[in-house]
């Protein structure tokens, strides 16, 4: 029969398939990854278009018909950004009581170094999600992203940047002639910002909203008129609910002339190099969006794998990687991967900032 070699980079790639990664709520739901986003090389092609709003043109009949010219689309060819981590296994850590070990565990060093490969792959993918949240959240408010790279844990090399627009400004900022201080001013702000979706075609579901600004909005006298079921007008709902994403409130759903909008305050954070506690989305900001308005993209990674002589490359969101250092009796996984987070429509968001003072 034959014997699994749990170190092979296929069946360690097999094993990161069947764990149930953490949810993070602007990778998930504004950038998923289908099935033709995974490239078999090094560079990935990112392609957008503006939408098409011309209508068909009066035809004399003799005339029979008119040819219609295909709308025009940029594509660019980019090569992602690298991201690898790794945890180092020693013996000591074999002997040591792992965490949620039982006090008195029997485990024998290879269950432990099982159960530790495991784990360790899951740490690995969960920072490597968190740095997608933050590539996507980047995407989404510049329309751009600039990723600073590392050479070690403290010393910084290159900058990488990209950008989804041309020219020095891109066309989904919107600025409010002032702050919100009612609900009159936010809606006419809310429903231009939707209108320059639509215009191009584009959908607009979500409403997006640093804590700040939700909690100027519930304290709104006249959206609280208007909410009132002796009003009247059908303005929608506030219910605030959890979602399945930490630090992501659902507040309800309001009518924006005829936009019907998820109002969802955003309130997730992360650690950033300098220890900071940081929030992802700006906390007076406020972005007009749909789900699935981008995607995530994933180049190729080219390796030796363990037991082998030549690079081998593999396609993958992640391609894990085990090395051996005999004379040390030490282990060592990677995890790596190549992402690239993108619209798929010319500008799908719009941003307006520090919308409340």
């Amino acid at each position: 029969m034959a014997v699994l070699n749990f170190f092979d980079t296929y069946i360690l790639a097999a094993i990161m398939e069947e764990h149930v990664p953490n949810t993070f709520f602007f990778r998930d739901r504004y950038f998923p990854t289908g099935d033709n986003d995974v490239f078999a090389a090094d560079k990935v092609l990112t392609e957008y278009r503006k939408g098409d709003r011309r209508m068909a043109a009066f035809v004399s009949e003799r005339v029979g018909d008119i040819p219609m010219g295909r709308i025009g689309y940029e594509i660019h060819e980019l090569q992602p950004a690298y991201i690898g981590v790794s945890r180092l296994l020693t013996l000591d850590d074999l002997k040591k009581r792992g965490f949620g070990e039982a006090l008195y565990a029997v485990s024998t060093p290879a269950e432990r170094a099982a159960r530790l490969l495991r784990d360790d792959m899951g740490d690995m993918d969960l920072r490597i999600r968190r740095r997608e949240e933050w590539m996507a959240v980047q995407t989404m408010l510049n329309n751009e992203c600039t990723m600073q790279t590392f050479i070690d844990d403290k010393t910084k090399g290159e900058k990488l940047h990209v950008q989804f627009f041309e020219g020095s400004a891109s066309e989904h900022i919107y600025t409010p002639a002032k702050p919100w201080t009612s609900f009159a001013e936010m809606r006419a702000d809310v429903i231009a910002m939707c209108r320059m979706l639509s215009y191009r075609g584009l959908p607009v579901t979500d409403l997006l909203l640093g804590t700040d600004t939700a909690d100027a909005i519930l304290q709104f006298e006249d959206l609280q008129r208007l909410l009132d079921k002796n009003s009247g007008i059908a303005i929608g709902s506030i219910r605030e609910q959890l979602t399945a994403y930490t630090g992501v409130v659902l507040l309800g759903v309001l009518n924006f002339g005829g936009f019907q909008l998820n109002l969802i305050s955003v309130d997730e954070s992360y650690m950033d190099d300098d220890g900071a506690n940081k929030p992802y989305f700006p906390k007076t900001g406020a972005m007009v969006t749909a789900p699935a308005c981008g995607h995530f993209m994933y180049g190729q990674i080219t390796q030796i794998d363990y037991g082998s002589t030549v690079p081998i490359s593999h396609p993958g969101v992640r391609v894990p990687k085990f090395t051996l250092d005999q004379d040390n009796d030490m282990r060592k996984l990677r995890l790596a991967t190549r992402p690239l987070a993108a619209p798929k429509n010319y500008c799908p968001y719009i941003y307006a900032a520090d919308v409340v003072s």
